[in-house]
C-alpha cells in the first residue's frame, strides 16, 4: 500500500494538523510574554531550573486544544504532569518552552514542542520557534520539514568535520560534561549549546549540526526532535524504548556518519 494511501491517515492527520495550529497559537501567546519579560512572575524548580507564568499559561492552552480535540488521548507536559497515560493510549508529550532560560534572558533559542507517540513508536513531532517564525516537522514514514522545505541530515563523516550539539543540565555532573568535552575535542570536533535541547536537535535535522549529546534530557524536551532528526535521515538511541514518555535519560542523536564516533563520546551509565 503506498504511504500516502496508509490507513492511519484518518487517525493521524487531524492530530498534525491539530499540533501544527496549536504549537503556533501556544508560541503566539509564549513571544507576547518574551516581548514583556519585565512583567512576568519567575520561579524555581531547582538549581538552574526557572519556570514562569509564560511556562504555565503556554502549557494550559496546549492542553486545553488538544484534549478538547482528541479526548481519549493520554496528555504528559513538563509543568502539568501526566494525565491518562497507558500503553494502549496514544499519548501527547509536551514542552510549553522548551529553553525557558533563554527565553527569560532574552535569547531567541527557545522554542515550543509537541510529540504524539502511539504504538510505542513516537508518530508526530512538531516544534517552532516563535521568535523565527521557523516550524519543523515530522510524520513517521513522511520525512521531516522546515517551514514546508524538506530536511536532511549533514552528511558528514568525522565529528571534525562538523559542530556537535552539546546539552547540559543540573543532572550533568561536572565530571560527565569534562569528559564530553574533552573527548568531543580530542576527536577534532566542537560543542555548540544553545540552552534548548528541542531546538538544537532541530539544527541536527537541518543539518547544522552534525549531531547531538546530553547525559540526561526528558522526554518532553527531545521526544518531537528525535522524530525530525530520524525523519530526516538521521539516527537516534532507542531513548522512548528505554524511558517512556515520562523518563529521562542520555541521548545520541546524529547524521549516520558520525553516530558510531559521537556515542563513545558519551560516558558510560
Amino acid at each position: 500500500m503506498d504511504v500516502m494511501d496508509s490507513p492511519d491517515d484518518a487517525f493521524l492527520d487531524p492530530r498534525f494538523s491539530a499540533a501544527v495550529a496549536v504549537a503556533r497559537e501556544a508560541g503566539g501567546l509564549a513571544l507576547s510574554h518574551f516581548r514583556n519579560l519585565g512583567a512576568l512572575t519567575v520561579e524555581s524548580k531547582g538549581v538552574q531550573d526557572p519556570v514562569s507564568e509564560a511556562d504555565r499559561q503556554t502549557e494550559a492552552v496546549i492542553r486545553s486544544r488538544l484534549t478538547t480535540q482528541f479526548p481519549d488521548d493520554a496528555f504528559v507536559g513538563e509543568e502539568t504532569g501526566a494525565t491518562g497515560v497507558d500503553p494502549d493510549r496514544g499519548t501527547w508529550v509536551v514542552d510549553p518552552i522548551d529553553g525557558t532560560q533563554p527565553f527569560l534572558l532574552g535569547l531567541p533559542t527557545w522554542c515550543v514542542s509537541i510529540a504524539y507517540v502511539h504504538s510505542s513508536d513516537i508518530r508526530l513531532g512538531v516544534i517552532y520557534n516563535p521568535v523565527t517564525d521557523e516550524i519543523y516537522a515530522a510524520r513517521r514514514g513522511r520525512g521531516a520539514t522546515l517551514n514546508g522545505a524538506v530536511m536532511h541530515v549533514s552528511g558528514a563523516r568525522r565529528l571534525s568535520e562538523g559542530l556537535t550539539g552539546l546539552g547540559c543540565s543540573a543532572r550533568t555532573s561536572p565530571q560527565d560534561l569534562a569528559f564530553m568535552a574533552e573527548h568531543l575535542r580530542a576527536a577534532g570536533g566542537m560543542f555548540h549549546r544553545v540552552g534548548s535541547g528541542a531546538l538544537t536537535l532541530a539544527y541536527v535535522a537541518t543539518g547544522q549540526l552534525i549531531g547531538y549529546l546530553e547525559m540526561h534530557i526528558n522526554a518532553w524536551d527531545c521526544l518531537a526532535a528525535i522524530l525530525l532528526v530520524e525523519e530526516a535521515g538521521g539516527v537516534s538511541t532507542p531513548f522512548l524504548a528505554e524511558n517512556g514518555v515520562t523518563g529521562g535519560g542520555p541521548i545520541v542523536a546524529s547524521a549516520p556518519g558520525v553516530f558510531d564516533e559521537l556515542r563513545s563520546v558519551l560516558p558510560a551509565t
